[in-house]
């Protein structure tokens, strides 16, 4: 009998072995992922469950939110390195931050080094209220002191889902865009999957990201995903493996 329907694919059977992440909130107590070393140390067990062969994550630095550095997190990362050592649920870390495209990032890149994904690449995020004023601005400047933006998470800007011309114009910017793999499966809302969607069909998402915060991500990944087409998403993934560090 002809089948008229694909049966849904669950998430975490699209994570290859090898998979590389590049976005995660797991350092303990400094930003609203990990509160704790358990913490840490429950989110990399499951990451590692889930294929994570190593890890970059990405923590908040946000002018009177997230008053983190460069230094701080670096610091931050080798304790925790030192502290999963002996683990039998270590896997390879590596950090970087997710910056918060303001005015604030412009004085911050202008004066010292970012922490990187790889090379120049940096992870930066916009507010979800609104783009600032000054954003193509700031990509210009950014990227005259000589880094590569990876956009996290475009699907979830809600101020840009009537006027998909912004994706393309900030593609034009030399924005390049992270997918947060947990909007397939409508973790976000149904709109941001159907972003997710548009955007994977047009070829305009480059890489993925777990954005693991907590339990509730992991979860997620045994939901399944709500598109019709994993093609497109198999090949973001599969991306990921430029930053092997």
């Amino acid at each position: 009998m002809l089948r008229l329907f694909k049966p849904k694919i669950i998430l975490k059977d699209l994570i290859p072995d090898n998979y590389i992440d590049i976005h995660s909130h797991i350092l303990p107590g400094i930003d609203d992922g990990a509160q704790t070393f358990e913490d840490t140390l429950f989110l990399i067990s499951e990451m590692k469950k889930l294929g994570f062969q190593e890890c970059i994550t990405t923590p908040h630095i946000m002018k009177n939110v997230w008053e983190n550095t460069k230094t701080g997190i670096e610091n931050s990362l080798n304790r925790t390195i030192l502290d999963i050592e002996n683990k039998e649920t270590n896997i390879p870390l590596k950090a970087a931050a997710e910056y918060l495209i303001d005015s604030n990032f412009a004085d911050l890149f202008q004066n010292e080094p970012l922490l990187v994904l790889k090379d120049n690449y940096v992870l930066v995020e916009l507010s979800y209220i609104n783009a600032p004023i000054q954003l193509y601005e700031i990509l210009f400047d950014l990227q005259v002191a000589g880094y590569k933006p990876v956009l996290a998470h475009p699907e979830r800007y809600s101020f840009f889902y009537h006027n998909l011309n912004e994706y393309q114009k900030l593609k034009h910017a030399g924005c390049l865009f992270q997918l947060n793999l947990l909007s397939t499966i409508g973790y976000y809302g149904i709109e941001a999957t159907k972003i997710s969607e548009k955007l994977l069909q047009k070829g305009m998402i480059d890489f993925v990201g777990s954005d693991i915060h907590h339990k509730n991500h992991i979860d997620g990944f045994s939901r399944k995903i709500l598109l019709k087409d994993s093609q497109p998403l198999k090949e973001a993934i599969e991306r990921n493996q430029f930053f092997r560090f």
